[in-house]
């Protein structure tokens, strides 16, 4: 695990074009920089981050958005490269952590809290308020043909199917390999992994038959997909928190209030609608942004 983080932040040092990758986390003459996975929803939640801060701060903050995967965001703050960014629960308790899976979304809370404390000198503030977990999702016609509700129903049907998916999801330890061993899952062909952004068009032109996706994607109602049933609990509570550096906090200890102020700003039904906005509509995601948090008189 020690030689996988050390080439992980080997690789994030070229990708962002770092010269040598120091404790400074300023950059383009920003005081905080804000850090976001490479999906829709990550875009959007660092922008809201982001947004707040310079709305309530006098901070200026630089965005690095589209940064890669978990482990690319959780290795540039440790690098003191990003200052903050929003992280799932579920995926620092199973994928950073290494814990064995519970579906208590308290407990998972406060484990990762108090690991994110000791091991890695990040608070993890309050939850925005929604929870995103992994769904395996299927067109609306197969649901209906094959009268599917569940994962478990599925496994009847997949030997002649073919799932596609993100690329870290073929990879994590709450991702395909324990999926399909907990559920029993054999595919026609090896499923295809590909940009999380195409996994939907991929599912609705017919390139795949399943896919995981994310329960807040706008394009699920828009496309009448359906959302099948984790009847075995495999997938943990995926609460959206922000994580922030404590030597940031104790730099700019301003930065408490933004963070109080995002505090379950937002529920599941909300960040679809985001998401949709966003992918669906094509709107800008600032402005998008604006509107939310103008909505929520912030």
């Amino acid at each position: 695990m020690k030689r996988f983080f050390t080439l992980l932040f080997v690789c994030l040092c070229l990708s962002l074009g770092i010269a040598g990758c120091g404790v400074t986390s300023t950059s383009g003459g920003g005081d905080i920089v804000v850090g976001a996975k490479s999906f829709n929803e990550q875009n959007i939640l660092g922008e809201l981050l982001a947004q707040q801060i310079e709305a309530t701060t006098d901070l200026k903050v630089d965005r690095r958005l589209q940064l890669g995967g978990t482990f690319i965001c959780h290795t540039a703050m440790l690098a003191g490269e990003i200052d903050a960014y929003i992280e799932y629960t579920g995926t620092s308790f199973a994928t950073i952590l290494q814990e064995k899976i519970i579906d208590d979304p308290v407990k998972v809370y406060n484990i990762v809290k108090e690991a994110y404390d000791k091991k890695f000198n990040v608070e993890v503030a309050e939850p925005l308020g929604f929870e995103n977990t992994y769904a395996i999702i299927i067109r609306g016609e197969d649901a209906k043909k094959y009268n599917i509700q569940t994962i478990s129903e599925s496994a009847k049907y997949t030997p002649e199917w073919r799932m596609g998916f993100g690329y870290e999801f073929g990879e994590r330890p709450d991702g395909f390999p324990g999926l399909s061993k907990i559920y029993n899952l054999q595919f026609k062909k090896s499923p295809k992994t590909m940009d999380t952004n195409l996994v939907y068009r991929a599912l609705h032109q017919g390139l795949v038959d399943m896919i995981s996706g994310n329960s807040t994607d706008g394009q699920i109602a828009s496309l009448g997909l359906v959302i099948l049933e984790d009847d075995k609990k495999y997938f943990p509570p995926y609460e959206a928190v922000p994580v922030i550096r404590q030597d940031t906090l104790k730099k700019y200890p301003q930065l408490k209030k933004p963070l109080s102020q995002l505090a379950g700003i937002l529920n599941g039904n909300e960040m679809q609608q985001l998401n949709y906005q966003v992918a669906g509509e094509l709107r800008d995601v600032k402005e998008v942004v604006r509107e939310f948090r103008k909505s929520k008189g912030l």
